[in-house]
């Protein structure tokens, strides 16, 4: 039992993971449900094999350098949460690979230092996933000694995992809520399974595992942070249940940010973790052994995350993927929809409060969704955007979403058929400026840019009345002031709300104009456009007034200056 062993094999785990690949992908409801944990075991598993032929040799008999080769390029080329714990399994094997052979102890050993391994790498650890498949697999080989016959150890480490794998679903809610046992845990069994394989020269010979069994109902606590079933993968929703294998709290990320840092040490790349705590979760940050690391974490800035990264060490591989994108490409937000012959190629999305904007909004030929009374998230906006079946689409957030936001929505739509663009309007009546100005005949990017220009060339306000006691840059205000913002800042108190806004359209018409446009709020007072427009008229001489009525929640009204 040399090197050629453990070649043997890495060569069965890649073949066994080729084979159940997409049933493991199926069980993927944990952490994210975007059915990708049998494809980042299988990717982990060839960049370890791969490995083989750039460290060892093919062949090689040498027992420690084949262990060490698999370790660096599974570190190296680890995917997703469940290839870093995969990484570490067989960082673990290497650590304990200080004999000639491959025998009991390396794989008792390389078990109990793996479990180690994956305990001190993750940040909060839950039952339920591969790192209690892993434990009770190392348990399972720690009571045979050294001189037990391989084939025997390694068969009850596999037939260990498996038993453990079947009680997943009582150990886990969301796995339990969905009737599946946990995904990486399969992609564990399969992989001691090539073990015993590798060892013994014939796959074990055990009952087909339930994969399947029967759902529960989520308790009460937990009822929002999972699905109440679980479709095919092609099917299911897009949905972010908890934030990794190791925690069990809910999450809403958008990126998974991977990364290697070489030229580190212990001491930074704690400082790193405690660093990319406080940005996202799921952080998993393994090393190979031999100075290199691989850094893994959930997050919604995923620049932040890398550049976190830099002050621990050299990073390079690094590697982001959107959640929205994964969900798009798997179809598990939306079907596709093709376009008709009488839609045309460019489309405008607005996002849009109140009846009267709606329709206005519509009228201009956008199309509408609406966020009166609730905030648009982004698979609503995503939604919207591939149920229009253009092939290009300018969209107006009009301040509904922050940049976070759109930019994972304009990521996840984009692809080599589609082109979608948005604008920076930060208020309905900028996304109103910016329609005044479209062409469709135009390219979509001068379109774009010209929409864009005029959205800022807009300055923009709200008049409210203030519902509780804040101290701002201009003052205090109480509940009842009338406020008067610019942008986002206020620059106006008044007790009354009609004097607030005459004073605001006197403070922004101070730096000129040629247009205001009034965007009156359902909880604007009867009279308050037109003594507005008054005002204006006899201060404001040659300046244009245009009023429209939106009906917006919140805002008395909303005005812009051209």
């Amino acid at each position: 039992m040399d090197g050629r062993v453990l070649e043997s094999w890495a060569r069965t785990a890649v073949a066994g993971l080729e084979k159940r690949c997409e049933e493991i992908n199926s069980l993927n409801v944990f952490p994210i449900p975007d059915s990708d944990t049998g494809t980042n075991l299988l990717f982990t598993m060839r960049a370890a094999l791969g490995a083989i032929d750039e460290y060892a040799g093919s062949g090689t008999k040498d027992v420690r350098q084949v262990a060490i080769a698999l370790a660096r390029g599974a570190v190296a080329g680890a995917r997703g949460n469940s290839g870093v714990i995969l990484s570490q399994v067989l960082r673990g094997i290497a650590e304990a690979a200080v004999t000639p052979a491959v025998d009991t102890r390396t794989v008792r050993t390389g078990l109990l230092m793996a479990t180690n391994l994956v305990t001190d790498a993750v940040s909060y650890l839950v039952e339920g996933t591969i790192v209690t498949v892993l434990r009770c697999a190392a348990d399972a080989a720690a009571e045979f000694p050294d001189e037990a016959p391989i084939a025997v150890t390694a068969r009850a480490a596999a037939d260990a995992a498996a038993s453990a794998l079947t009680r997943t679903p009582s150990q886990l809610e969301v796995l339990g809520t969905a009737g599946v046992v946990d995904a990486g845990g399969l992609g564990l069994v399969v992989i001691l399974d090539a073990l015993v394989t590798a060892v013994t020269g014939a796959p074990p010979d055990r009952a087909p595992i339930a994969l399947h069994v029967p759902r529960r109902t989520p308790s009460t606590h937990r009822a929002e942070l999972v699905p109440v079933s679980a479709p095919p993968a092609s099917q299911r929703p897009h949905a972010h249940p908890g934030p990794g294998p190791e925690c069990d709290e809910g999450s809403d990320q958008d990126f998974e940010v991977m990364y290697l840092v070489a030229e580190s040490d212990e001491d930074r790349i704690a400082e790193l973790r405690t660093t990319l705590n406080a940005l996202g979760d799921s952080i998993v940050i393994v090393g190979d052994g031999r100075g290199g690391w691989s850094v893994h974490v959930h997050c919604t800035d995923a620049g932040a995350a890398v550049e976190a990264g830099l002050s621990a060490g050299r990073i390079h591989g690094i590697r982001v993927s959107s959640f929205l994108v994964d969900a798009r490409d798997q179809g598990l937000l939306f079907p596709p929809v093709r376009t008709r012959p009488d839609q045309g190629e460019r489309g405008i999305v607005a996002v849009v409060a109140g009846d009267g904007a709606a329709e206005l909004f519509a009228s201009e030929g956008a199309t509408v969704l609406r966020c009166d009374d609730a905030p648009v998230t982004r698979a609503q906006l995503l939604g919207i955007i591939r149920q229009m079946g253009r092939t290009e689409v300018l969209v107006l957030p009009n301040g509904a979403l922050t940049a976070q936001e759109l930019v994972a929505v304009s990521a996840a739509a984009r692809d080599a058929r589609h082109e979608v663009l948005l604008l920076a309007t930060s208020a309905m009546v900028q996304g109103l400026a910016s329609l005044a100005v479209h062409d469709p005949e135009r390219e979509a990017v001068d379109d774009a840019f010209a929409m864009s220009e005029a959205a800022a060339a807009t300055r923009w306000g709200s008049l409210r009345i203030a519902r509780e006691r804040a101290l701002t840059y201009v003052g205090t205000c109480e509940p009842g002031d009338g406020i008067g913002l610019m942008g986002h800042e206020v620059i106006v108190i008044e007790p009354d709300a009609v004097a607030a806004g005459r004073r605001l359209v006197d403070l922004v018409l101070g730096a000129g104009g040629e247009l205001v446009t009034l965007l009156m709020g359902s909880e604007a007072p009867d009279g308050l456009d037109t003594e507005l427009a008054d005002h204006i008229s006899q201060r404001h001489p040659g300046v244009e007034v245009m009023i429209y009525h939106g009906g917006q929640p919140g805002d008395l009204l909303q005005l812009g200056v051209e």
